[in-house]
């Protein structure tokens, strides 16, 4: 059935909102790539993209509303429902999915009530299975308004959502101090994250990640780490000057060194026999 128009920004908001438009606008010569940024800042008066913001950024930038709309459904970053403060992110895509994504995920659901894409009761937590974070070095991640929580487990995960939902602090393993989505939505627009120390705040790659551009550099690498092998698996790359370890934390470069228990690979947690693609 056809929408009513929708409805206009009370005007104190809109007053706001195009004042902070107009200096996103100055960014760019041309006025329809501001279009993700605007995108971000009407996220952040909401905690998503409603059809008001979508005629908001129409209205500002000479669009159609269906071109904003387009572009919007195409970005995953984008909500187009209301969602709660805290989007917590699972990695299911193959290596995170291999070493506990995707238990994490099914913890998680069952722990919340709630399936993906799906907001707690409270309006807390959203939660949603999301696609590679490029950090499979730290696999499996967990995301919380796009910051990294590295190597969880389903037990560290439900602590998380746990601590988020009670008002707890939850310091991110890498990268700024957590905020609500609607702040995060703000600083992706554009505009400076104000709070102590959160610029300072760094989230860089982790030390497998950058051994290519080591190696391309002439960079001489680290010693290699040696750990106990897997049940079942060779036992001949020894260490000329020992035998084979458990790293302590300084020597684990990734947790790919300790595969994680909850990982469907681990010959004590098999995942059952392979069905074939369609099935």
């Amino acid at each position: 059935m056809p929408q009513l128009p929708a409805t206009p920004y009370p005007a104190e908001v809109r007053a706001r909102l195009d004042a902070d438009a107009k200096e996103v606008l100055a960014r760019y010569p041309g006025s329809r790539s501001a279009l993700l940024p605007l995108l971000h800042l009407v996220q952040s008066e909401e905690g998503y993209v409603s059809r008001t913001g979508i005629a908001f950024c129409a209205e500002t930038l000479d669009l159609t509303t269906a071109e904003v709309t387009a572009v919007s459904t195409f970005y995953s970053m984008y909500r187009r429902r209301p969602s709660g403060d805290y989007q917590v992110g699972v990695c299911t895509n193959t290596l995170c999915a291999v070493m506990g994504g995707d238990a994490i995920f099914d913890t998680l659901k069952e722990h919340l009530g709630v399936g993906n894409n799906e907001t707690t009761e409270d309006g807390k937590v959203t939660l949603e299975h999301i696609e590679c974070n490029a950090a499979c070095d730290f696999a499996p991640v967990v995301m919380v308004n796009w910051e990294f929580f590295d190597n969880q487990t389903p037990e560290s995960a439900t602590q998380l959502v746990d601590d988020l939902i009670a008002g707890r602090t939850v310091e991110p393993t890498r990268g700024a101090p957590i905020c609500s989505y609607k702040d995060t939505a703000r600083i992706l627009a554009g505009f400076p994250d104000e709070r102590p120390g959160a610029v300072e705040a760094t989230g860089g790659a982790g030390p497998a990640s950058l051994v290519g551009l080591k190696l391309a550099k002439g960079e001489a690498l680290p010693k290699a780490r040696v750990v106990s092998p897997r049940a079942g698996q060779p036992a001949d790359a020894q260490p000329q000057d020992g035998q084979p370890h458990d790293p302590s934390p300084a020597e684990r470069l990734s947790s790919h060194d300790a595969p994680q228990q909850t990982s469907a690979s681990d010959p004590e947690h098999p995942a059952g026999p392979a069905a074939e693609e369609g099935e």
